[in-house]
C-alpha cells in the first residue's frame, strides 16, 4: 500500500469513529519516515506549453506511472487571486488543461479542481482562465469546484510540531490521487510560494496564524496532504510583489515546467529558478529535515 493510501485509510477508519464522537487521529509518526535513496526530477523547457508537460511527463515515466485506470484524481492548481494568466499569480490554465488531458488518458475515473481563494472564488476562477477552460473540456469526467464548508473535517494530528489539529477539506483527502500544481512566484512573507505552501489551498480555519511558524505548520500539513506528483509552473514566474502581484513588470518569461513525485525535490529545484537555493527557504530545510522529501541535489536524479 502507497503513502497516500495508507493515509486515506487510516482517515476513513478516522472518519468513522468520528460519527460516535471521537476527533479523527491521524498519527504523524506513523507516516513520516526519511526518504530512501534517489528521487526523479524532470525540468525542461519550451515555449509550447502542451510540448513542455508532454516531455515532462515523459521523462518521468508518463502520467500513467503516477494514475492508474479507475482512479479518482485531485489536481490543485492555484487560483488564489483575481488576476488574469500573464500576471502569473495564478497556475496557468494551459497547464493545467493538458495535465487533465494526460490524467484522463490515463485511465482516469474522474479529475476534479479547487482551491481555497484568498479574494473572491467567483471572480478568481474566471479571471484565472481554469473555470472557463475547464467548461470548455465538456467532460463528464472533470469537475471544478467551490469550496464546501461542510466538506472540511478536524483532524487531530499526534505528533504535529505546530498543529496538534486542523481542518482538512475531506475531498483532497479522498481522492485516489492527489496531484500539486502550483505556480512559482515570489511571496512577501514566505520568500517564495512553490509546492509545499500550496497545499494551504485545501485546509481550513485561520491560514493567517499560521505564517508565525509557518515552517512547521507546513510540514504538518505536508504530512496530512501527501502530494504523488507536484509540477511547478513556471512557464512565466512573478519575481516580485507576491503573491497576488498585479504588475507585468514583475513578471519573467521562464517557459519552464518542474516535475517530481518528490515535492521537497521539486520545490528546491525551483528556488534556482529565482537565484535562491534551496536552505535559503526555511519551509523546504524543515521539510527535509522531517522526512518529507530530499532537498540534497546529490540525492536528486534528473531524468
Amino acid at each position: 500500500m502507497d503513502r497516500r493510501a495508507f493515509i486515506r485509510n487510516t482517515l476513513r477508519c478516522a472518519f468513522a469513529g468520528a460519527a460516535f464522537g471521537a476527533l479523527p487521529l491521524l498519527d504523524i509518526s506513523a507516516l513520516a519516515s526519511p526518504v530512501q535513496g534517489k528521487v526523479r526530477l524532470a525540468r525542461r523547457q519550451s515555449s509550447d506549453i502542451e510540448e513542455l508537460v508532454s516531455q515532462t511527463l515523459s521523462a518521468l515515466g508518463g502520467m500513467e506511472s503516477f494514475v492508474r485506470p479507475g482512479e479518482t484524481v485531485v489536481i490543485k492548481p492555484n487560483i488564489g487571486w483575481d488576476r488574469t494568466p500573464e500576471t502569473a499569480a495564478n497556475t496557468h490554465p494551459l497547464v493545467v488543461r493538458a495535465l487533465i488531458e494526460h490524467c484522463l488518458e490515463a485511465g482516469a475515473k474522474s479529475v476534479d479542481l479547487f482551491d481555497r481563494s484568498c479574494n473572491d472564488p467567483r471572480r478568481c476562477y474566471v479571471s484565472s482562465g481554469i473555470e472557463e477552460m475547464v467548461r470548455g473540456l465538456k467532460s463528464d469526467r472533470v469537475r471544478i469546484s467551490h469550496m464546501d464548508r461542510r466538506a472540511y473535517r478536524e483532524i487531530a494530528i499526534r505528533s504535529g510540531v505546530e498543529l496538534q489539529r486542523w481542518p482538512f477539506y475531506q475531498p483532497a483527502l479522498d481522492a485516489d490521487r492527489y496531484i500539486n500544481v502550483p505556480v512559482a512566484k515570489h511571496h512577501g512573507l514566505s520568500t517564495l510560494t512553490l509546492g509545499l505552501k500550496n497545499t494551504m489551498g485545501v485546509i481550513g480555519g485561520n491560514r493567517g496564524v499560521l505564517h508565525r511558524s509557518l515552517p512547521e505548520a507546513l510540514a504538518d500539513i505536508n504530512t496530512v496532504v501527501h502530494s504523488d506528483l507536484t509540477v511547478i509552473d513556471a512557464t512565466r514566474i512573478l519575481v516580485a510583489n507576491g503573491p497576488q502581484g498585479g504588475r507585468l513588470e514583475d513578471v519573467r518569461e521562464a517557459r519552464t515546467l518542474i516535475a517530481s513525485p518528490d515535492i521537497v525535490a521539486a520545490d528546491s529545484e525551483a528556488t534556482r529558478l529565482f537565484d535562491l537555493e534551496p536552505h535559503d527557504l526555511p519551509m523546504i530545510t524543515v521539510a527535509a529535515r522531517r522526512g518529507l522529501g530530499v532537498m540534497d541535489p546529490a540525492r536528486v536524479e534528473q531524468v
